[in-house]
């Protein structure tokens, strides 16, 4: 079991753009905003290398307005390593500002979701904030009470490598 993953993002689990899109419908008129996790694409039954993002880690504390969302980093879980960042426009602009370059420090993949927050309305980017493919990709999520189930000698492992 890996539980710190730094291999190639392949693409996001169609379930997980779903409940970003909702969570970003939810959180309208003011921005929402969290982090990207992700599987190893063989743990989920994929014949290739890298990783698929499956879940969206929502920092407690955000604050967000219609212009902005910010995270107070530290409340941010030890051992929560992200491959990226995900976060809305309530007006609906597909580009980052440059207030969301500045965030996207941490990861490989940061996707922008526009309102009205819809299956063709948001688009993946790398560190640099240029536009890249993100498939989404149709598979069973893990199940949630997995993540939780490791022992000290997974850590220990997971930290030799």
């Amino acid at each position: 079991m890996r539980l710190f993953r730094s291999d190639q993002v392949l693409g996001i689990a169609a379930d997980t753009l779903e409940f970003a899109l909702e969570a970003s419908r939810e959180t309208h008129p003011n921005e929402y905003m969290g982090f990207l996790r992700g599987t190893n694409a063989a743990d989920l039954g994929l014949d290739r290398d890298g990783v698929v993002v499956t879940d969206v880690l929502v920092i407690p504390g955000t604050s967000s307005t219609p212009e902005s969302a910010t995270v107070q980093e530290q409340l941010i879980p030890n051992g929560a390593k992200a491959v990226g960042s995900i976060h809305s426009h309530p007006n609906g602009v597909l580009q980052p500002s440059s207030a969301d370059l500045a965030t996207f420090h941490a990861g490989d993949v940061h996707i922008i979701v526009g309102a009205p927050y819809e299956r063709e309305t948001w688009q993946a980017f790398d560190a640099d904030g240029e536009p890249r493919d993100l498939d989404v990709i149709d598979v069973a999520l893990p199940d949630e009470d997995e993540f939780f189930d490791f022992t000290q000698d997974d850590i220990d492992a997971e930290l030799r490598e």
